[in-house]
């Protein structure tokens, strides 16, 4: 198929759910068929058959045999979205680090579906380029290889993740980045830089795991502001809770946030910056999935709106190009920048070299693009697909998020389904999924899960889906 066919069936099958989506083509509808749409639209039938193909994935549209293809009733359109979090809003010593440690272990096990593996499938990452530059890197300068490379990361990395900032409609200079181990290691860094221990630091409730365990490990407190999965941290709730706590520090994902998928509108992270900065607390920016977004352009960061240098920016390449090389970034600004560089050396010295000059290699080659296009539309449809599956299976009661970008889905369970008793029955079953205490500093969201859309669509994922529904469904 050619490039053009395949961008035609897509802009076909787009259409066509607009105006399911729009009410033009109503359930039941008998919808046009394959040679009167290759007609009416000049494209090939197989073109036709291929976005009909995509539209029966999502649950759009149903095959009925010699009759034609009709629309069908969309659930997963019309679900709600889970309610946005209320949380008590007390600082609170994280106490789940043995409980997420358990459930990562259980997320990478390869022998489960990997329902709660926040991370891509490896067939939609370009690893055999990837391996190919690994072995130009070696061959063309071991001794340079195998040696320490500089605490802030090799420069030609940093050259080309700079320009990457640039196309993100930020000026970055190679020396204003820090490379990191993932994105997780900049939060840690970003966190002890602007912070002491016994500290309050403000997290989106509910937060990423990771972003509570470095909160735990450092010996700081988490204060929960309410969130929205649709448009993220509430900023009157934060600015409120400013007031009566010594909040040092605010750590926000603002696009795409981990496990949400919300967004927060550029209003409210203009007003953010504004209200954070005012008051000189540093705002730890995690745009770890900004690059998977799936509109027409990567969301803003909140660096731009920063003038004064209170926003520290974390990014990573693990959800987009290779979790294990652990390439992560930070630009942590003249404010923080010393600090930041101290505790990096004292805690890992550099990156290791080689994995930093072949994704510099790649990146440079300007096949990034290409296969962030490519990984896009795949993620998109494996989200839509999901929702869709799971609003058919899973019972009444369930709520479901809406991700504009990402991977990731949040579930709210019916009433009276505890999310921690359905993980260790679906890990005994084959499956992982991540329960929704992880995400909370005091292990709240007891009815909730984090899904995720990473990994290729199979009959696995769908004997899953059917098993979690049946558990679900037992109480």
């Amino acid at each position: 198929m050619s490039s053009q066919a395949g961008y035609a069936y897509e802009r076909l099958a787009d259409e066509l759910t607009r105006q399911v989506r729009a009410g033009m083509l109503a359930a039941g509808e008998r919808i046009p068929s394959v040679r009167t749409m290759s007609e009416r639209h000049g494209v090939s039938i197989s073109t036709v058959l291929q976005a009909y193909r995509r539209l029966e994935a999502l649950r759009l549209i149903e095959a009925r045999p010699k009759s034609g293809f009709y629309v069908l009733a969309e659930r997963a359109h019309r679900i709600p979205a889970p309610r946005p979090s209320k949380p008590v809003q007390a600082p609170t010593r994280v106490t789940t680090s043995d409980l997420m440690d358990a459930i990562v272990a259980a997320s990478s096990d390869p022998h489960l579906v990997p329902l709660g593996a926040a991370v891509p499938d490896p067939a939609l990452l370009p690893l055999r380029a990837l391996a190919r530059h690994m072995g130009s890197v070696l061959r063309d300068d071991p001794s340079g290889a195998s040696t320490y490379g500089a605490p802030h990361g090799m420069l030609p990395l940093r050259r080309e993740l700079a320009k990457r900032e640039w196309n993100a409609g930020l000026s970055v200079a190679p020396d204003d980045l820090l490379v990191t181990c993932g994105a997780a290691e900049g939060l840690n860094l970003a966190i002890r830089a602007t912070t002491e221990p016994g500290d309050v630091v403000a997290v989106e409730s509910p937060a990423f795991f990771g972003t509570l365990q470095a909160i735990e490990a450092s010996g700081r407190r988490a204060l929960e502001i309410p969130t929205c999965p649709v448009n993220g941290i509430d900023v009157d709730a934060l600015e409120d809770a400013l007031g009566p706590h010594d909040v040092r520090a605010c750590i926000v994902t603002p696009n795409f946030h981990n496990p949400l998928g919300s967004l927060v509108p550029d209003a409210d992270k203009e007003r953010l910056v504004r209200v954070l900065g005012a008051r000189e607390i540093p705002l730890i920016e995690d745009d770890t999935f900004a690059e998977l977004y799936f509109e027409d352009h990567q969301p803003a960061s909140l660096r731009r709106w920063d003038t004064e240098g209170f926003v520290i920016r974390v990014g990573s390449l693990s959800k987009t190009l290779a979790p294990g090389y652990r390439i992560g970034w930070m630009v942590p600004g003249p404010r923080f920048e010393a600090s930041v560089r101290r505790h990096k050396l004292a805690s890992t010295v550099a990156n290791a070299t080689p994995p930093q000059l072949a994704v510099a290699r790649y990146l440079a080659s300007g096949r990034y693009d290409d296969h962030l296009r490519r990984l896009r539309r795949v993620l998109r449809d494996n989200v839509a697909r999901m929702r869709a599956e799971v609003a058919a299976r899973f019972p009444e009661g369930t709520r479901l998020s809406r991700p504009r970008g990402g991977f990731l889905l949040w579930v709210r369970l019916p009433d009276g389904v505890d999310a921690l008793a359905l993980h260790r029955r679906a890990r005994e079953r084959g499956i992982s999924v991540s329960p929704g205490p992880i995400f909370s500093p005091s292990g709240g969201f007891r009815h909730c899960l984090r899904l995720s859309a990473g990994h290729l669509w199979s009959e696995r994922t769908e004997w899953a889906l059917d098993e979690l529904a049946e558990m679900i469904g037992a109480g």
